[in-house]
């Protein structure tokens, strides 16, 4: 089929490999504009627009798709292209820009979302963080044709996978990514043959999972045991989670759930040597097993406690 793509992350870059793979035309590629990283803050290119140079095809990179927004004229030239190229489907994965209705209806059979949750669950910006925050047992991706409303369109095609108690935001992350990609395939080949068929979704059930923020890093440890780790899976590798131990915030990267923590308040530490942190909270106790400092490096416990104290602290 003849596509145009939007995308900017890995995770949308996947996507993009395996359309490329499976013989799919992609006539042109949107992803957000290059953005400062590293230590010299130089202009760096998105995975998808690296991806796409690297297979000669065409990209735009317009800070906006409104035609009353921060870049009329550049929304007005990706518009007209689009409409040029009349492509059969646009496919967007984690791009990052809201497409309105114009450019949603200028593709034969509409565009298309890989979305990362079992849709109606987890609409928005973090789906894979919010759903292992939450303690959800599973997870998976959507491919949903797009409307107006945030990822409220029907699903085409949907496949769930567990989620493990060692499965942080990266590795399902990447467990979805590939995904997403072998579904995007499998749909494709569904409209191509006149085998689609679309599944509306209950609003009823429907769930937020709102962008994560640093202000959500430091842990809680009035919360239990089995939320707190929950929330430092989700959590790495971005933003990380916090606790204070004095004046030192310290990163927390790993641990997992202990027994009963006794009659002690949330935040002690109770025991600290090379087998782990192990700190009180509302519900059980929680083992800390890799750490950083600030300006530091992550770091086993084992190693860590050779150049820091636990010795009657508090955390939180």
């Amino acid at each position: 089929m003849r596509i145009v793509f939007a995308g900017t992350p890995e995770f949308a870059a996947k996507a993009l490999d395996a359309l490329i793979k499976a013989g799919h035309q992609v006539e042109l590629v949107l992803t957000q504009p290059d953005r400062p990283a590293g230590r010299g803050m130089k202009l760096m290119p998105s995975d998808v627009k690296k991806l796409a140079l690297a297979y000669d095809i065409p990209v735009e990179q317009p800070v906006s798709l409104r035609f009353d927004g921060r870049d009329p004229e550049g929304a007005r030239r990706v518009y007209e292209r689009i409409k040029v190229l009349k492509p059969d489907v646009m496919v967007v994965v984690a791009y990052g820009i809201i497409l309105p209705k114009a450019f949603l209806d200028l593709p034969t059979h509409g565009c298309l979302n890989i979305h990362a949750s079992l849709l109606p669950r987890w609409r928005g910006a973090a789906p894979i963080q919010r759903a292992i925050e939450e303690g959800d047992k599973t997870s998976g991706v959507s491919i949903m044709r797009m409307e107006e409303g945030l990822d409220t369109g029907p699903v085409l095609l949907m496949e769930q996978t567990p989620i493990t108690e060692s499965d942080t935001a990266g590795i399902l992350h990447d467990r979805l990514a590939d995904m997403g990609g072998r579904l995007i395939v499998q749909a494709l080949k569904q409209i191509a043959d006149g085998r689609a068929t679309y599944q509306p979704q209950d609003d009823a059930l429907a769930v937020y999972a709102k962008k994560l923020s640093r202000e959500e890093s430091p842990l809680d440890f009035t919360l239990s045991a089995s939320e707190n780790a929950a929330k430092i899976r989700a959590f790495n590798p971005f933003p990380g989670c916090t606790a204070k131990c004095g004046d030192v915030t310290l990163k927390i990267w790993d641990a997992q759930v202990e027994g009963t923590s006794g009659n002690h308040p949330a935040g002690k530490v109770l025991a600290a040597d090379a087998s782990g942190v192990v700190v009180a909270c509302g519900q059980g106790a929680l083992r800390l097993l890799t750490l950083q400092k600030p300006g530091g490096k992550r770091l086993p416990v084992s190693e860590f406690i050779k150049g820091f104290s636990f010795v009657e602290r508090q955390l939180g």
